[in-house]
């Protein structure tokens, strides 16, 4: 049986707003750590910052990224890369300013 579109745009919007939920969890976690790191008083171009996440979250997804030691993290933490930039892009725009 079809759904009627009403019903559809109803379930789209619920998980809009479980997706805008968990992006801000995971905004929050990072600038935490982040913060707990003192990344909070480093003055860097947000654009700089934003290409070291990407880099860090390629280490521990196991591809290979322009960093040097430390180990390499396998599979941990697999998630669609927008989601991921979008995280830390919101952790470096939102929490991380000086």
């Amino acid at each position: 049986m079809k759904k009627p579109s009403s019903k559809i745009r109803d379930e789209i919007a619920k998980l809009q707003e479980q997706l805008k939920a968990a992006e801000t969890r995971e905004a929050e976690r990072i600038g935490r750590i982040a913060l707990k790191g003192g990344l909070g008083e480093i003055e860097i171009d947000e654009s700089e910052l934003q290409a070291a996440f990407e880099d860090l979250a390629k280490r521990f997804r196991g591809g290979k990224a322009a960093t040097t030691g430390g180990k390499k993290g396998g599979n941990a933490g697999e998630s669609s890369a927008s989601s991921t930039q979008d995280a830390a892009g919101a952790a470096a725009g939102g929490t991380l300013e000086a």
